[in-house]
Order: C-alpha cells, then structure tokens, then sequence
C-alpha cells in the first residue's frame, strides 16, 4: 500500500544523517513520513467530493554546534536528500547560537519499541465508501420529519508511517491508521433552524460504530436543539458534556507546557507540587494503550515515554516538557515534545445522569464557541450552548449566552466527572461539572 517499506524509510533516514555529518554538522535528526487516504463526501444522496491523499516528507534538523537548522523536502531521490541536508546546514551557520538547543540527551532514548496495535487497513473501494456515507446520511433524515436538510455525510480512511531517526545511533518506525464517518444536518420547525452533527474515529474500522447509528444520533442531537432560548444573566452550576469537557483539560496542558511556561505567558508558573484540582481528581499521561491514536513509545525526538500523574490527589506532580523547553527551565525532558499521550481523567460518578442529578438545576454545556482565554491570568469568558437542567432532568435547550470564569477558580470548584469519556477520543476525559460559573444572556 505504501511506496516505501519500514527498512527503505530506515535506510533513507541513515542516509541523510550520514549527509547531515558529511557537510558539517555536528549532530542531527531525521523524521520521514508517508501517508496515503480516501476521502468521500456525499450531500442529499449526491456525490460532493471524492479525494485520495498520498503525501510523503522529510524533515531534517541540523545543529552546527550550538546553531540550528531545518529544511524540509517531499523528494526522497538522492540529489534532492543532498541538497535539502545542505540547505539546513547553511542555515545553521547563518542562525544565532542558542545554548539550549540541540538533541534530546542520548541516555532518555527509547529501548523498547512494542506493538500499540495501531495500523488496520480498511480496504475500501470509492463506491463502498460512497454507499457507506449515503447510509449515514439516508439514516439522519429517515430519524424525524422535522430533518429538513443536510449539510452531509462522509467517510474519510487514512493510512500513514513513519521513521524517526537521529545521530545518537536511534531510529524508530511506527505505523498507524485512523478511519472515520460523520454526519451534519439541519432541523426545522416554527422557531427556526437549528444544525448539529456526530461522528465516529477509530484505527480499526471494525471498531467504528455503524453508520446509520452516527447519522441517528446526529439527527437526535440536532432535533434537541430547536426552540433554544437565552437564560437569565447569573451564577449557575454548569456541566461541560464530554463532547467539551476535553477542552477544560486542554487548556490545563497549554498552562503546563514547557514554552508558556519559560515564556513566562502561563497562569500556571512555578506551579509543581501546588493544588490546582480537588484532591480527589487525578490526571494520568497513558502513552501505551493500544489501538489509541495518542499512544507511543516514544516522543518526536525520540525519548521514552512513560506512564505518570501529571496531576495526583488535585496536586501538579510534572509539566510537559521537550528537551528544549525542559533545558530552558533547568529541567528534564517529560518525553511530551510533539504533545501530550493520552491524558486520563479520573471518574468520580458512574454516567452523565447520576451528575446531572448532582447538580439538580444548573446548565448543560454542548457547544463552545469563540476563543476567548488569556492564558496568562486564567481568565475564561466564551459562548456557549445546551440545555438547562432542573431537579436533574434536562428541560430545554439553551443558546445566545455567554460563560464567563477564571481557570484558576473553574478547577478548584469541579464537584465531579462522569465515566462517559468518548470512545473515539484518545483522552479520556468524561462529563465535567463545575459549581458556579458567570452566564451572561437576555
């Protein structure tokens, strides 16, 4: 399937690392990758878009003592590798020198390389894909009369692998696929139109929910939304649903990471070892769970990666860290260069509906809009959409308000997190309530 086999992507990365020594540098990495997919789109049972991918790359990065350079190429012939590796060295010499730069220490490589399970090939012909993504959608506007159109449906496969290699005497290969099928539609009836989607992501397609099950539920939600009306300006409790919650988190990792913090731009500076959640919430990085999108055995630069809390018992126990950011900080590399692996956040009740029943009155967050986070005081202030929940059932759906907080105090005041973290997100992070928020409507 691809044009180039595990040991000719070893081979090439050898190569340029060889050429990266030949013309001067000191020291040297390699990452070379090729991926190929299909992408189908159909929209009121008519063919859209059809699209094949095949795209390949090499990334090389050179250091001239303590001067880096990076040049890139999509041609693997020999002549094409050479002059690429060139252009990097020339802009080695001509950078400034950065006494922090350079490889990730030899002695943090990664040793052992297993099998995360992560490449499944999904042999699927363009018609297949094209009936498959015609199910879906057949399925959305079969689920209730008031489905008035449809902004489409489609089924994406992709296939890719890659090699990392660098002048330590490391080079890794891994190889995975991520298959998908989704859903959009629009609702109708006497107060207005209303749209909303669904959709499943998975390595193994045989792991993917059904299509007409992704086009029902993406009917389902958008149904619920028609007759959304604003809420009075106020102090309420609000649950952020799974399909956001992993937002919260993200933004706990931007404070965390390596370059906001030696930037000095993180409300989160100098945190480790201080309470930043409740004590009985845990946040664990699970770089090895097979069949995951985030999981690895090593990071981008070639670091091992482990299982660790990042947070334990609401206490911050490490950062995310590349080697660079990490030498910045007089730190060590967390193996986070390239992202964070699969964060996983404790569960405190068994489903949505048991905290929804925690929470009695209060609103049901489905949808964030706009990017409104300064990450440098914690100050959180977004639109927002849902439901509005009263004695723990959900009344009437919500629109045109704003939710307004700082992170600092959003954490501290979460009351509890459901088991019901999406199965097609590699972070596991379930429905989230928090106390009190602002909320600003009619």
């Amino acid at each position: 399937m691809f044009n180039h086999n595990k040991d000719e992507l070893l081979q090439l990365c050898g190569q340029v690392l060889t050429l990266a020594k030949q013309h001067g540098a000191t020291s040297a990495e390699a990452d070379l990758s090729e991926a190929i997919g299909q992408s189908v789109n159909v929209r009121l049972n008519e063919i859209e878009q059809i699209e094949y991918q095949q795209d390949k790359s090499l990334d090389i990065t050179v250091y001239v003592g303590q001067r880096k350079g990076r040049a890139s190429t999509a041609d693997f012939s020999s002549q094409a590798l050479s002059d690429t590796v060139k252009a990097a060295v020339n802009i080695a010499k001509y950078t400034a020198e950065d006494n922090c730069a350079g490889l990730a220490d030899a002695a943090l490589m990664a040793e052992h390389i297993g099998d995360l399970d992560k490449y499944h090939e999904w042999d699927l012909s363009t018609e297949a894909a094209v009936e498959l993504a015609k199910q879906c959608e057949q399925a959305a506007r079969d689920t209730d009369s008031r489905i008035s159109n449809s902004d489409g449906a489609g089924v994406q496969t992709g296939h890719y692998q890659y090699v990392y290699g660098n002048s330590h005497g490391f080079a890794a290969h891994q190889q995975g696929t991520r298959h998908s099928i989704s859903c959009s539609v629009v609702a109708s009836d006497e107060n207005g139109m209303q749209r909303d989607y669904w959709f499943d992501a998975a390595c193994r397609h045989n792991d993917l929910s059904s299509a007409e099950s992704i086009g029902h539920t993406a009917a389902e939600r958008t149904v619920r939304r028609l007759g959304g009306r604003s809420l009075p300006t106020g102090s309420y409790p609000v649950m952020f649903d799974a399909t956001v919650a992993g937002s919260l988190i993200g933004h706990l990792v931007g404070g965390l990471s390596g370059g906001a913090l030696y930037r000095q731009s993180s409300f989160l500076i100098d945190s480790l070892g201080k309470q930043v959640l409740p004590d009985f919430l845990h946040l664990r990085e699970e770089p090895h769970i097979p069949k995951t999108f985030g999981s690895t055995y090593f990071d981008s630069e070639g670091v091992a990666t482990q299982p660790r809390f990042v947070i334990e018992n609401g206490i911050i126990q490490g950062y995310f860290l590349s080697s660079y950011s990490a030498r910045k900080l007089g730190m060590q590399t967390t193996a986070n260069a390239g992202g964070a692996h699969n964060l996983c956040l404790n569960h405190t009740h068994p489903n949505q509906a048991a905290l929804l029943k925690e929470m009695g009155n209060g609103l049901l967050i489905t949808e964030l809009m706009g990017q409104g986070i300064n990450m440098l005081t914690g100050d959180y202030s977004r639109g927002a959409a849902g439901y509005w929940v009263e004695n723990g059932v959900i009344t009437y759906p919500v629109q045109e308000i704003t939710i307004a907080g700082r992170l600092q105090d959003m954490y501290r005041q979460i009351v509890g997190v459901a088991d019901d973290a999406l199965k097609r997100s590699s972070n596991k992070i379930g429905s989230i309530l928090i106390s009190e928020m602002t909320i600003a409507g009619i």
